[in-house]
C-alpha cells in the first residue's frame, strides 16, 4: 500500500485490508507524508505485527513506493491497494480465485466490466482511461478494460522478478507491457469503484495522462 498524505483514510484503509482473512501481511510505503500519515501508520503496526511500515525519506511517487513494497513481500501473493478506499478490500478473494483455482498468474480487477457499484464522477477521466486502455492493448495485443486500475494480484515470484522503473503512476502501463511481454496468463474481475474527487485528495491529473503514453509506447516498444 503505497501512502502519500492520507491521514483521512489511512487508518480505515489499514484496518479494512487487516479485517480480510486471506491478509498474511500488510506493507505500507510512506512516501514522505507532511499530514501525520506515518504517525498513524506507527500507532496502528504498535496494535497489529501484521502491519509492516516503511519509510521514504523524500518523496518519490507511487511507482517507487511500489516499488519498496514489492520487493519486501514475503506471502505468495501480492495485491496492490491504494490508501484511499477508492477500492474495497472486501473483493479479495474475487480477485484472487483465478489464481487460487490456478487459471491465472495476474489478475486485474477492472472497474468497467461487468455491473458492480460505481460512484459517478469524471466523464473526461472516463474518455482519457479508454483512450489509454485502448492505446495499452494495441501495444500489448491484449483485451483489457482497464489498464489504468489500482487492483492488480500477482504470484510474488512474477512481480519479483520484473524490475519497475517508473516512478509515478507509470507504474501501471509499464507493469502491463512487461506482464504482456512475459506471456503469462493474465485474467480480468470486474470491481466496484468508490472514486473520489480532487476536493477530497485525489492526486492523478493530465500530466500522469500523458507520461501514461510516453510509458505505453517506450514499454510496449520493449524499452
Amino acid at each position: 500500500m503505497p501512502v502519500f498524505d492520507e491521514a483521512k483514510t489511512i487508518a480505515m484503509a489499514v484496518r479494512a485490508v487487516l479485517e480480510q482473512p486471506l491478509v498474511a501481511e500488510l506493507i505500507c510505503v510512506d512516501d514522505c507524508s507532511r499530514d501525520g500519515s506515518r504517525d498513524i501508520l506507527v500507532s496502528l503496526a504498535d496494535k497489529e505485527p501484521r502491519l509492516r511500515i516503511v519509510s521514504h525519506k523524500v518523496n518519490q511517487g507511487k511507482g517507487a513506493a511500489l516499488r519498496t513494497g514489492l520487493s519486501l513481500a514475503t506471502a505468495p501473493y501480492v495485491i496492490i491497494q491504494d490508501a484511499d478506499l477508492e477500492y474495497d478490500p472486501r473483493e479479495y478473494l474475487k480477485i484472487l480465485t483465478p489464481i487460487l483455482e490456478n487459471q491465472a498468474d495476474v489478475v486485474f480487477g477492472s472497474r468497467f466490466l461487468g455491473s458492480e457499484a460505481h460512484r459517478v464522477l469524471y466523464f473526461w477521466h472516463s474518455v482519457g482511461n479508454n483512450f489509454l486502455t485502448l492505446l495499452s492493448n494495441m501495444f500489448t495485443n491484449l483485451n483489457l478494460t482497464d489498464v489504468e486500475t489500482c487492483y492488480k494480484v500477482f504470484r510474488r515470484e512474477l512481480i519479483q522478478g520484473i524490475t519497475i522503473e517508473e516512478n509515478r503512476f507509470g507504474f501501471e502501463p509499464e507493469i502491463t507491457a512487461k506482464v504482456a511481454q512475459m506471456g503469462v496468463r493474465i485474467y480480468e474481475v470486474s470491481i466496484s469503484y468508490h472514486g473520489r474527487t480532487y476536493a477530497e485528495g485525489k492526486k492523478v491529473n493530465w500530466k500522469d495522462g500523458i507520461s501514461a503514453i510516453r510509458c505505453i509506447i517506450k514499454y510496449g516498444l520493449g524499452g
